[in-house]
């Protein structure tokens, strides 16, 4: 059986399902799931497209999961409790599970960046957005909350045509 992946064959997912109005930042950006289509259970491998003004996500940190990012062209800000840094293609980056230091980017140029995101997959992962009122618990009864633990309730995908 072939192993060989061609990412414009996998479906892109664009959109966050982040609750309003923290959805508006990432509503413009787009996945494609390489390690699902590869049926990689212990880690997640992702092509990230993040189109001009668009964020990867909120600013977070995670409990369980390791992250590492791979700029595989464009160039994006990544944005962390210690100030902002320029990530240009060839440049990477790593977030350690349990460093509280909230990260993500943002592409503030005029083309498309892309990344390359790799994760663990813990079931017991959660973490917090340390500039907002929402925190995650995966497994949990509700996908975000307020860091009350108050789910929000309007949770759907919203793309770049929702307000």
């Amino acid at each position: 059986m072939p192993k060989r992946i061609d990412p414009k064959d996998v479906p892109a997912q664009t959109g966050t399902f982040y609750p309003p109005p923290y959805h508006q930042p990432c509503k413009a950006r787009e996945r494609r799931k390489l390690g699902d289509v590869a049926g990689l259970t212990q880690y997640g491998v992702n092509l990230l497209r993040l189109p001009p003004g668009s964020w990867s996500s909120q600013r977070h940190w995670h409990t369980e999961q390791d992250e590492f990012v791979y700029v595989v062209s464009g160039e994006v800000v990544l944005v962390t409790d210690s100030g902002e840094e320029n990530l240009k293609t060839g440049d990477c980056a790593g977030f350690k599970a349990g460093d509280k230091d909230g990260h993500h980017l943002q592409n503030r140029s005029n083309a498309d960046a892309m990344l390359l995101e790799v994760g663990t997959r813990l079931p017991n992962d959660a973490g917090e957005y340390p500039d907002i009122d929402m925190a995650f618990q995966m497994g949990g009864t509700a996908m975000y909350t307020r860091k009350d633990g108050t789910p929000y309730t309007d949770i759907r995908r919203r793309g770049p045509d929702d307000d």
